[in-house]
């Protein structure tokens, strides 16, 4: 599965993510970095990436605005940290929720979560 790594997630969830055998994009240190919350989106739409970020914004709106796309994955914490962040979005994996992710935009929280779909 492709993932697109918003500016604001944590890097080392880019080894994270390959250990599992999965393929990630990060615009940070590139001409993208920087870009508009519309252009991210927009960019991994064209990559066929799920979108990971702590953006909350991205629950509330991508369902609204677009019905199809390949997920959203929000992690939302009290005190987020990279472990913290980390330790979510590994359970998320481990749990298959990323293996049905299209059109739908997932807000983990610090024990629970919430799922939208378009």
């Amino acid at each position: 599965m492709n993932f697109l790594l918003d500016e604001n997630f944590p890097k080392s969830a880019e080894s994270l993510l390959l250990n599992l055998g999965h393929q990630i994009i990060d615009i940070r240190g590139t001409k993208l970095q920087g870009v508009d919350d519309f252009r991210l989106f927009e960019l991994a739409q064209q990559n066929e990436a799920v979108l990971l970020t702590t953006d909350r914004d991205f629950y509330h709106t991508i369902p609204l605005t677009y019905p199809n796309h390949c997920g959203v994955i929000v992690i939302a914490l009290k005190r987020p940290n990279r472990a913290a962040i980390l330790a979510r979005l590994e359970w998320i994996v481990a749990h298959s929720l990323v293996e049905s992710i299209k059109d739908t935009v997932i807000l983990l929280r610090d024990n629970t979560y919430r799922v939208r779909r378009s």
